[in-house]
């Protein structure tokens, strides 16, 4: 490498423009050079938040010309939009997904909970699940929360339990991100930025306004963007999502991402099986048994008819 170039952490991209985090701890803000196809994916955006990247200096500028993408480790895309076939690269090289959910203001469904963690799964990117605001939940609501730990635990997701307001399991909270890129995904609102704040107060993240209207948290993320953690590890922030579009799924793929369903299709009368309405299905066998819960299943069925043959 020549005096001229550099390596350095993409922290931030909004368009044209990258801000990268270099080796020797300085922030330039860096042009494309020339045209990248990174192994064939058609995406938006050849350049995510979390790459590696190689920067040429520009001389008497704090600026650069990206010349040189490392190779990820792994990925996470989505649908650029809901009518696109283009695909938006939202982060690389991820050490795990954080989910943040809250049952209350707004409601996370598990329609979308189970799609942030399908995609997790597709791409061998682990995930946790963080549910968020406690001190809002009546008693109907802790019996749902309770409920949902308890399953999504059997079937080998950590969950942990917090709030902000009253710092619980702050110290856990931050134990969870140490020394990792955690991605955290969930809608507007859950309490993401808050809970940066809570264990890195240096950063002053913005948080966001719940609208009474429709109880649907009000965007103030417009992009994904890199917060390294002065504890060690770094968090990307990602812009609310009210749909996460499922891309690069086959349906006879889609039953391996249900970690439950996965453990039984060996036992199903066809390898092919899509667990809809074939005879000998172990995972139907399952769910009129009550060892697979309805609303897993139901949310299968919702993303499978999504998804084209």
């Amino acid at each position: 490498m020549s005096d001229q170039t550099t390596r350095g952490l993409v922290l931030r991209s909004t368009g044209s423009w990258y801000t990268v985090l270099t080796d020797d701890g300085r922030r330039l803000e860096c042009r494309l050079k020339g045209l990248f196809r990174i192994k064939g994916i058609r995406t938006t955006n050849p350049i995510a938040v979390g790459d590696r990247v190689t920067i040429e200096l520009l001389p008497n500028e704090d600026t650069g010309n990206i010349v040189h993408i490392e190779e990820r480790k792994n990925h996470l895309i989505r649908k650029a939009t809901n009518l696109s076939k283009a695909t938006h690269i939202i982060a690389a090289n991820i050490d795990q997904m954080v989910v943040i959910v809250s049952l209350v203001k707004p409601r996370t469904s598990t329609g979308f909970i189970d799609r942030l963690l399908v995609t997790a799964e597709a791409y061998h990117i682990p995930a946790r699940l963080v549910f968020n605001k406690l001190d809002l939940y009546d008693a109907d609501t802790l019996d749902q929360l309770n409920e949902l730990v308890s399953f999504y635990r059997s079937i080998g997701y950590p969950c942990l339990i917090t709030s902000v307001v009253d710092r619980l399991h702050k110290n856990e909270f931050q134990e969870l991100l140490a020394g990792k890129v955690s991605l955290l995904s969930g809608h507007s609102g859950v309490g993401k930025s808050a809970l940066i704040n809570m264990v890195d107060n240096t950063l002053d993240l913005k948080t966001g306004l719940i609208s009474s209207f429709h109880e649907k948290g009000m965007h103030t993320t417009t992009f994904a963007e890199m917060f390294p953690l002065q504890f060690g590890g770094a968090v990307i922030d990602t812009p609310g999502l009210k749909e996460f579009g499922l891309v690069e799924f086959e349906r006879s793929e889609l039953g391996q991402r249900f970690p439950e369903f996965r453990k039984l299709m060996d036992d199903c009368r066809f390898n092919n099986c899509i667990h809809v309405d074939e005879p000998g299905c172990a995972v139907k066998a399952a769910l009129a048994e009550g060892l697979v819960l309805p609303f897993r299943y139901t949310n299968y069925l919702h993303m499978l008819d999504e998804l084209t043959t």
